[in-house]
């Protein structure tokens, strides 16, 4: 299972334990974080670093 996989279902299962434990505000706080700490990370980066991601995810990473 990559790594990206592992990512996806510890948020879904965040989102979904906060549907079921948490108020309908909280629940959307969880959510916005979730979706909004790696956009705002990937925005914290330089332009060089960018694009020096973009290279790594097209031809992957260790080749």
């Amino acid at each position: 299972m990559s790594p990206v996989q592992k990512y996806a279902i510890g948020a879904g299962a965040a989102v979904l334990l906060s549907l079921i434990f948490l108020p309908g505000w909280v629940t959307l706080l969880v959510v916005l974080g979730v979706v909004g700490a790696p956009v705002v990370g990937y925005m914290m980066l330089d332009p060089s670093q960018r694009a020096r991601l973009r290279r790594a995810r097209k031809r992957g990473i260790g080749r």
